[in-house]
Order: C-alpha cells, then structure tokens, then sequence
C-alpha cells in the first residue's frame, strides 16, 4: 500500500484517478480547494477507510507525508481559467514549486498533469513530443498555456538541480463521466445542448480538429507514467490519435442523443487551435499504452452519465 497525495483530486480527473488507486489497495489523500472539483464526484469515496478530503489552495505549502505525488490541481476548461487568470497562472506555477518542493523533501516521485495547450496553434501536424509550440503569451489563453509550460520549466529544473524523480505527461482532449455540464468544454457543451434539444454552437465553420481520449483510458496511461523507471522524466502526449472535426463530433452527439437540435454557426474564440492531435509512439513504447475506448463507445457512457443528471 502507498500513501498517495492526489491535488485537484476531486475534480474530473482527480476524481477517476482516486477510484482507480483506491481500487488498487492504495491510501489516497485528496486535495482540492472546490475551485472546479466538486464533492459529487468523491462523494462515493468519503466512507472509504483509505480516503482522506483536504479542502487546501496548493498556491500555499502543504505538509503532509506520502509516497507518491500527482499534480492535477489547476482549472482545465477556458470558461473556469479564464475567469481568474492571474489565479490560474498561479496554481500551475506556484501549485508546481509548492508539490516540487514537497517530492524534494520526502524523496518521493512527482506526476505533472501537463496539456496539449503547450503546443498552442499548432504548426506542426500531428504534435510530437519534441514540437515546441506556437503559443501566444499575452492573449485570452495564455494563464493556462504559459503557466503549464512554465511548470514544466520548474519540473525539469528541480529533476536537474534537485534530482527530483519528475513525470510529465501531456493530455490531449478527455471525456466521461463527472465533467461538469457547465464547464464549456466541447463535449459536455455538445451533449447538454443535445439532450435539451437546443441549438448546437459551432465555433468558425466546424473543421477545427480534436482527438479525444475517454477518461478510463488517460488515467491508465498517467498511473503507467508514474509507475515507470525512475529517470523516464517525460514529457509523454497521453491522448487518443484519432482525430475529429467539430462538425463530425455535433453530428454524432445528434445521432446518439436522438436530439432535435440544429446547428449554430459563431465566430471562432481568439487563439482557438485549429488542429489538436497527439503523436503517441513514445506512450507506446516506453509506457506499453494504447486507448482502448472508441469516440462511439465512450460518447454513449458520457451522454448516460448526462441524462441521469437531467432527472
């Protein structure tokens, strides 16, 4: 059993992340401040005796004993990191220095949820991890994308001066169940707008691209990062290679929810990649991982979850 520090782990992922190591005979000590996490998504887990809820801002020191370390703590969807952006900024940056600093003092191995959003607008098609990015640093994304870029700064510079055992992987696109509806990521936008049989907003003309990973497969290939050899630092792109337009992605969502509902054209939001597709052969070779779970098979899981909460 390992004593596992989780922070942002009562949010989307944290909360998956949770389930799974706590499945795995695991202690977990999840923190979040509630910024984006919520209790519904733990809410199953607070009886568990290898369970235990900190409510704490990782923008402060922590100190705690534990064995494991995943960084997960940060807003993840525009309409949240957008809203405080000098607050975004910080939790990556000084979230980062604060968990770094804790792995350097209990000696313990340290995961960074880092993001395709690294890349920017890409130039370069699909993204390898070697791409160093085309990402502007003054515009409406820049809290998110300059401050995960600079924790992967701080992580590399304490695995060099510090020996710090870093993982970082880089997430493309992910789905599933405990998103939140009104977080105005593409997916759950898509699915809500479905079930209520509204208009559908598609931003420019719909042949923007993404690749999305359904959760049960990202956290499989994050708990495979963190239990690699010390000294495979990363960064590794943990996403699902197939790669969909905004328009495909609608028409699909259409057909499965059996909605009504119609397309609506609006203007294109400033510094919206235009293609977004991971290059996963490092996953692959180093991590021995591959999604599993098709856009279809994974749409459908996402739109139950969805309905059960519209009744």
């Amino acid at each position: 059993m390992k004593r596992i520090l989780i922070t942002g782990g009562a949010g989307f992922l944290g909360s998956h992340l949770s389930e799974k190591l706590l499945n795995e005979g695991n202690e977990i000590l999840c923190v979040d401040n509630f910024y984006t996490g919520s209790r519904k998504n733990i809410h199953h887990l607070l009886d568990h005796k290898n369970f235990e809820l900190m409510r704490h801002d990782v923008t402060h020191p922590l100190f705690v004993e534990v064995d494991q370390i995943y960084n997960l703590a940060c807003p993840a969807s525009p309409i949240h990191y957008q809203f405080d952006p000098v607050q975004t900024t910080k939790t990556s940056v000084l979230g980062a220095i604060n968990m770094l600093g804790l792995a350097k003092r209990l000696k313990v191995p340290i995961l960074q949820a880092s993001t395709s959003e690294v890349y920017g607008d890409p130039e370069i098609h699909p993204q390898p991890e070697f791409y160093r990015g085309n990402v502007s640093t003054t515009g409406p994304r820049a809290c998110y994308d300059e401050g995960k870029r600079c924790a992967e700064t701080l992580f590399f510079d304490y695995y060099r001066q510090h020996n710090v055992d870093i993982k970082v992987i880089r997430i493309f696109n992910t789905y599933g169940p405990n998103m939140n509806p009104k977080d105005g990521r593409v997916v759950s936008n898509f699915i809500m707008q479905a079930l209520h049989n509204e208009d559908i907003t598609i931003y420019g003309e719909g042949h923007q691209t993404r690749s999305f990973c359904y959760v049960s497969d990202l956290i499989d290939g994050m708990v495979k990062m963190m239990n690699s050899p010390s000294g495979f630092t990363g960064p590794v792109n943990i996403g699902n290679p197939k790669e969909f337009t905004m328009l495909e992605l609608a028409e699909k969502i259409v057909e499965l929810t059996g909605s009504r509902s119609k397309l609506k054209f609006q203007n294109l939001p400033k510094d919206d990649p235009r293609q977004r597709q991971p290059v996963i052969d490092l996953a692959k070779r180093k991590l021995e991982w591959n999604p599993k779970i098709n856009l279809e098979e994974g749409l459908k899981k996402t739109i139950d979850y969805f309905a059960k909460l519209e009744e």
